[in-house]
């Protein structure tokens, strides 16, 4: 993969995205919202924000490494 950034300052940059949550989530907005990107530099990555703060930043994950993430969660 070539060097994209793994991190995007303001999530909002992320066009057309749909941002998910938890089905475990409390609607207390201290948990983590996940979305693909579509098309564009950033398709097949996943991407996290803080659901606080909707326009800050997002990290991006290859999808192998945010379920490796999630396994060792649980």
């Amino acid at each position: 993969m070539s060097a994209l950034p793994r991190h995007i300052p303001a999530s909002t940059s992320l066009h057309g995205v749909r941002w998910l949550r938890s089905s475990r989530s409390t609607g207390m907005n201290n948990c983590v919202e996940t979305a693909r990107p579509g098309p564009g530099p950033w398709r097949g990555l996943v991407a996290v924000r803080d659901s606080k703060n909707i326009t800050g930043p997002a990290l991006l994950f290859a999808p192998d490494s945010w379920e490796e993430f999630l396994t060792g969660l649980n």
